[in-house]
């Protein structure tokens, strides 16, 4: 996997909001049968935690969902197999080390100090689409900003989005690997 260009990215991005509501459906469909796990975090669990804050932010986040496993696919193919104890590990690294970014979050600052610097290795050493981020990140805002009860639940939705990007990426990556 690699980081995607401008073009790939542009036009992995149109295919993803052009696709007719039937093949959406399928897409979503097969990858709930051969990513289940996966698909439940995605799908269910991420969504009803931003609802608990604003329904119309959970709405858009899961569009924005659909989008990136259509802008991986499309870049990189059909999703690699995984199993539930890969994500379990995926989300366990995460959440630690999002603990340590959450300045209210009591922890010993020498574990702190460590996790933030994991989170920095790992985010620059392994590949992220970050302009991917920074797109789904401008969408966020934008609808947001179309009405002012959105507003709060903008840097939630933005971590959520980050994490799925993430997984994806690590996703990818991993089968990558010889």
């Amino acid at each position: 996997m690699h980081e995607l260009t401008d073009q790939e990215l542009y036009e992995a991005i149109e295919y993803a909001r052009n696709i007719d509501e039937d093949t959406g459906r399928s897409i979503v469909e097969k990858f709930q049968v051969e990513q289940a796990a996966l698909a439940q975090t995605i799908f269910n669990i991420f969504p009803s935690l931003i609802a608990q804050q604003n329904q119309d932010m959970a709405t858009i986040f899961m569009e924005l969902c659909f989008d990136t496993l259509c802008v991986y696919e499309h870049a990189f193919g059909n999703v690699p197999p995984q199993s539930e104890a890969w994500l379990e590990q995926q989300m366990a690294l995460l959440d630690v080390e999002f603990q340590s970014l959450i300045p209210e979050q009591q922890m010993d600052e020498k574990i702190r100090s460590r996790l933030k610097n994991r989170f920095s290795e790992r985010a620059l050493n392994e590949v992220t689409q970050l302009r991917l981020i920074e797109v789904m990140n401008e969408s966020i805002d934008d609808f947001a900003a179309e009405n002012t009860a959105r507003v709060p639940t903008v840097k939630f939705t933005q971590t959520m989005i980050f994490t799925v990007i993430r997984l994806f990426s690590n996703l990818y990556a991993q089968t990558a690997k010889p």
